[in-house]
C-alpha cells in the first residue's frame, strides 16, 4: 500500500499560549490519532534547529538551520498508509494537528 508523509507545522509561540490542562488534552488526542491502524510512525522533532546540508563544487557543508521567512517551523512527522491522495486526506481530516497548524501531505517514491 502507498505510504504518504505528514509533516507537520505550526509556530512554537503557539504552544507557549496554551494552558496545562489543555496541553494535556492536545497531548492525549495526538497519542490516540497514532495508534489508529494505518498510522506507520509518528515522531516529534527535537527543540534544536538541526542542520542543513548542501553540496557545492563537491564539497559538502553543514550549517544550522533551516531558517525561514516564516513563522510556521516543522514540528513532527507522521508516516501512514493510504491507497491514493483522496484517501490520505480522508485519514487526515480529523488530525488534532489542524487544531494548531498545517499539515503538508506528501506520496512516499515507490
Amino acid at each position: 500500500m502507498p505510504q504518504y508523509m505528514l509533516a507537520l507545522y505550526d509556530d512554537p509561540a503557539h504552544w507557549k499560549k496554551i494552558s496545562p490542562e489543555d496541553m494535556q488534552k492536545a497531548l492525549e488526542k495526538y497519542m490516540a490519532w497514532g495508534k489508529r491502524p494505518y498510522v506507520v510512525t509518528g515522531k516529534r522533532l527535537g527543540a534544536d534547529t538541526g542542520r542543513v546540508l548542501r553540496s557545492a563544487n563537491g564539497k559538502m557543508r553543514a550549517t544550522d538551520g533551516p531558517y525561514s521567512e516564516t513563522k510556521e517551523v516543522l514540528g513532527g512527522i507522521y508516516l501512514i498508509e493510504a491507497k491514493d491522495y483522496d484517501e490520505a486526506v480522508d485519514r487526515c481530516s480529523d488530525h488534532p494537528h489542524l487544531e494548531h497548524g498545517t499539515i503538508e501531505l506528501r506520496q512516499l517514491f515507490g
